[in-house]
């Protein structure tokens, strides 16, 4: 059975930093391209970055660069999202993606907010 599950979001302080999360099972993580997505109220889902299986090469949306870093750990069947410099603009809630498919996670909540 496929699985998804993110974890890291939080409320943080313009400026401030989250490390999100997303664990997978089912598949084989390590041939699989991934990606991170958010959600805003009201808005509709946005792809943010992501990250090949072999060569690990990485796209970002422009809203993002130079800010968040995707990364995997293809031995711990894992994929990290680094987010720094947060904005107010970034805050929603972020979900794991395999490429490709309708395959999601619960998500996991980012508020950035003084």
């Amino acid at each position: 059975q496929v699985q998804l599950v993110e974890s890291g979001g939080g409320l943080v302080q313009p400026g401030g930093s989250l490390r999100l999360s997303c664990a997978a099972s089912g598949f084989t993580f390590s041939r699989t391209a991934m990606s991170w997505y958010r959600q805003a109220p009201g808005k509709e889902r946005e792809r943010v970055a992501t990250i090949t299986s072999v060569s690990r090469t990485t796209t970002y949306v422009d809203s993002v660069k130079g800010r968040f870093t995707i990364s995997r750990d293809n031995a711990k069947n894992t994929m990290y999202l680094q987010m720094n410099n947060l904005k107010p603009e970034d805050s929603a809630v972020y979900y794991c993606n395999i490429v490709g498919t309708a395959t999601w996670g619960q998500g996991t909540q980012v508020a950035v907010s003084s």
